[in-house]
């Protein structure tokens, strides 16, 4: 883990369309938290670079007065992140510390998470802290309802930003976030007007944390949120409830919202597993329902480790395991947050309860 913690920050800012990202993002980079940070966008002219806060302009690289840089996308991401890094190695750019994907014109950001895990020159040097995710507390509703690529960003999230909450009605605000948690129910929801919120906020949602030099997996898991019903992680119900009762004031006779095919939960599972059980039953999710296991995290008690084993997984494409050196409590379950489409939590265990019968291992 020490070589975990060395990589470098990235954080992916998203939302749907007019849901503020723009004018957020050009506040940040007035901020002066935001010194040592690289920004990754796709043009300066989308943000609306005030001149007055510009120092030098190299090409595709702009310097602010802040201390943060802004590179522009030029071709794949990839090839843009990896070029940057070059430039930082070779002390063409300041020794940024954090870096930051703005996603403008990407609607799902499964790809540029799926960049981070699975490039083998970029898993190398980046880490992925967390997904930013903003919500206009105004339109966000409907955008909600009309749109699947908005919730699958408010569901993937880390943090959620809910702009334009200077505009919205209180009744509106409670709505929205009732409707966000039931969605995500582990993602910290932050009210922001204009775009001012300190980068302190929205930063540090990883496993890492760089302030105590630990690992925080209580703070990245947020398994709490999910609910403790009955130590067997039946979160969901938790959620679904919530989502449900909101149903009922927000459009009662809308079944085929988008929420509704939306199932966040965190299964507990008592003894150690059998390693081999557990690649198989990640993999077959991955492989058979990719595309609705829309983020997972968890930590792991396996038959062949003493210490716990964490698992990050983004669709289909899951970050190769990483062993910790001590257990982070005396909580010695695994304990694995789902938040899937169209798939429930009792899919999710009759896959790994099949594996366990076919060895005769009994999960509790």
């Amino acid at each position: 883990m020490d070589t975990e913690a060395e990589l470098l920050p990235v954080s992916v800012i998203t939302g749907f369309l007019g849901s503020g990202k723009t004018t957020l993002l050009n506040r940040l980079l007035q901020h002066p938290g935001m010194a040592k940070t690289a920004v990754v966008i796709n043009e300066f002219g989308e943000i609306g670079l005030d001149n007055d806060l510009v120092e030098s302009a190299d090409e595709d690289i702009v310097l602010m007065s802040s201390g943060c840089l802004c590179c522009t996308i030029r071709g794949e991401l990839v090839d843009t992140l990896r070029g940057l890094y070059v430039k930082r190695a070779k002390g063409d750019v300041p020794p940024f510390e954090r870096l930051v994907i703005e996603t403008t014109g990407l609607a799902d950001p499964a790809p540029i998470l799926h960049s981070l895990m699975a490039d083998p020159v970029l898993s190398s040097r980046f880490r992925l802290d967390g997904v930013i995710t903003t919500v206009d507390a105004v339109n966000g509703a409907g955008t909600l309802d009309n749109h699947f690529e908005s919730v699958k960003q408010a569901a993937v999230a880390d943090r959620i930003i809910v702009t334009k909450s200077d505009l919205a009605e209180a009744t509106d605000m409670t709505g929205l976030g009732a409707r966000l948690r039931g969605l995500n129910p582990g993602a910290e929801q932050l009210p922001v007007s204009f775009g001012d919120i300190s980068p302190d906020l929205l930063f540090e949602a990883g496993l890492y944390n760089p302030e105590s030099k630990t690992l925080d997996v209580a703070r990245w898991l947020r398994e709490e949120a999910y609910g403790d019903d009955d130590h067997h992680g039946h979160g969901h119900d938790h959620g679904h409830d919530h989502d449900h009762d909101h149903d009922h004031d927000h459009d009662h006779q809308d079944v085929n919202r988008h929420d509704e095919r939306i199932r966040a939960f965190c299964m507990t599972i008592d003894t150690p597993l059998p390693w081999n059980n557990v690649a198989t039953w990640l993999e077959l999710l991955a492989n058979y329902r990719g595309e609705d296991m829309l983020r997972v995290k968890g930590i792991l008690n396996v038959e062949e480790s003493e210490m716990p084993i964490v698992v990050h997984g983004v669709q289909h494409l899951f970050h190769p395991p990483v062993q910790l050196d001590a257990w982070p409590s005396a909580d010695r379950r695994s304990r694995v947050v789902f938040i899937t489409r169209d798939m429930d939590e009792d899919t999710v265990r009759g896959m790994l309860d099949a594996l366990a019968d076919a060895r005769n291992v009994k999960v509790v």
